[in-house]
């Protein structure tokens, strides 16, 4: 108990003391969010939250690994680095998206290498077991749609990190066990607490940036893959098939990533050029006001997931 109040207590402090340092940092170099037609912000902002999230869960690694203490798997921290660096890129240079979709995938092989890898469809749609390498294609294609789908989401204030934090506090309720990265989980949600007064409540904005969403985004694909092992066991009372269970829990990303795919391709365009088409946009364009769109998709997104639980 000690050690989750210690582990809860610097996850709180480091991030919202690195929040605010790295916001003076980027608006004294300008690293400013750039104010455009495909912006819902009309306010001074720096994508800056990301990286502070990030560095919070590194330093923790690093202190309980010197003190020879395991909270989580400390391999993870590489595949996550990657997403981070290539997010950071983009966030200041704008990169190609061919450029993140490669460290995406170079992610996603790493992760499968260490095990993470979907070769049970647990009965869904009447499959089991899969062939190796149809189980790495797909592994691999399932980690970048994740990916890229809270990536997707990352649009208006306190929408990806509420729908982050609404995952993997699911993840941790409906688990039998206490999960193997619930000491993650318990970083990650610690460290998104100070980003959402800065993102949703300060006058100078913080945003996570690509950085922050796609090193989010491979948090969720790593814990959505362990609940496809067989580690990891859903309650009695709740039980349901996994596939299914991983659908209603992150239901808005994916109605999003799977709606604006499509629409990009019929218009011909590239489905990752970015626009203000999501429905994100379309909604906050009805309500005026990004606290209550995100608080409808967060309402929405649970009556979802109890609906689920109730028909299968």
């Amino acid at each position: 108990m000690n050690m989750i109040f210690q582990i809860v207590a610097i996850s709180l402090l480091l991030s919202l003391a690195l929040i605010y340092l790295f916001q003076k940092y980027y608006l004294k170099k300008k690293f400013f969010d750039d104010i455009n037609e495909r912006s819902s912000h009309s306010v001074l902002a720096t994508r800056s939250g990301g990286i502070a999230i990030f560095i919070t869960l590194f330093f923790l690694a690093i202190y309980y690994y010197f003190n020879e203490v395991e909270i989580f798997d400390y391999s993870l921290i590489i595949p996550l680095s990657l997403l981070l660096i290539v997010g950071l890129y983009d966030d200041i240079y704008n990169v190609d998206f061919k450029l993140k979709l490669l460290f995406q995938i170079i992610t996603a092989k790493i992760l499968i290498d260490n095990g993470f890898i979907i070769d049970n469809f647990h009965g869904f749609l009447g499959i089991e077991d899969l062939n190796r390498i149809i189980a790495q294609l797909f592994s691999v294609f399932i980690i970048v749609a994740i990916i890229n789908s809270i990536n997707f989401i990352d649009g208006i204030d306190g929408l990806a990190a509420l729908v982050v934090s609404l995952f993997i506090i699911s993840y941790e309720f409906f688990s039998v066990y206490e999960t193997t990265y619930s000491i993650l989980s318990l970083i990650i949600l610690s460290s998104i607490l100070p980003f959402l007064y800065f993102n949703i409540l300060s006058k100078k904005k913080v945003f996570l940036g690509d950085s922050g969403s796609l090193f989010l985004g491979g948090v969720v694909s790593i814990l959505v893959l362990n609940i496809l092992s067989n580690n990891y066991v859903i309650k009695e009372q709740y039980d349901i098939n996994k596939i299914l269970y991983v659908i209603s829990i992150l239901s808005y990303p994916i109605i999003d990533i799977i709606r604006v795919f499509f629409l990009r391709l019929l218009n011909g365009k590239s489905p990752f050029q970015a626009d203000k088409n999501h429905l994100h946009h379309i909604l906050l364009n009805k309500f005026k006001s990004h606290f209550q769109t995100t608080f409808f998709i967060i309402s929405v997104s649970l009556i979802i997931t109890v609906v689920f639980q109730i028909l299968f």
